[in-house]
């Protein structure tokens, strides 16, 4: 081996030690996002069991943290869930229904009367219990899974999530 193929692989080995430290963490950075999980599958704690009456529907707001891969956007509403208490004795004692409607994702409202609900979009009505009352919406409104806590005024957590609209079936949205 001459002296210029020696000189020439040091300067090939100090090459890669010298951009190996610094190729590590911008691959790390690049990466980053696709370890990070969505976070869809956690519950939300959106109101106490006495915030709610019997029978008469509420809305709550579900806010989360939402991250785009690099960047964090604290707080943001990311949807709306109706909560209805029901009669002492009854299992469970709360529904959860989102608030999108099934035919067109469009918000859906407590109509004038306080028991059924009204999508403006295109008119789609719902009972109480969220069965279409007309035959405008492919299917009932979404119900969503919840965890009421334990104790004298019990927490109501509700698993958040969207689902496909125009489809008969429940298809959840990634």
């Amino acid at each position: 081996m001459s002296r210029r193929d020696l000189l020439r692989r040091l300067v090939s080995i100090c090459s890669a030690g010298l951009a190996l430290p610094l190729a590590i963490p911008g691959l790390a950075y690049l990466l980053s996002p696709l370890k990070k999980g969505s976070g869809g599958s956690s519950y939300d704690a959106l109101a106490r069991l006495s915030d709610l009456k019997v029978g008469e529907p509420r809305a709550f707001a579900v806010i989360r943290d939402l991250r785009d891969a690099w960047v964090k956007y604290p707080r943001q509403p990311i949807g709306a869930v109706w909560l209805i208490r029901q009669p002492e004795g009854v299992d469970p004692p709360v529904v959860a229904l989102t608030a999108e409607c099934p035919h067109l994702g469009c918000a859906v409202a407590l109509a004038a009367d306080g028991k059924s609900f009204l999508c403006p979009c295109h008119n789609s009505v719902f009972g109480i219990d969220g069965k279409p009352q007309n035959a405008v919406s492919p299917r009932p409104m979404d119900p969503l899974d919840i965890q009421i806590a334990k104790g004298d005024d019990p927490e109501i957590r509700v698993k958040f999530e969207r689902f496909r609209p125009q489809s008969d079936r429940r298809i959840p949205l990634a």
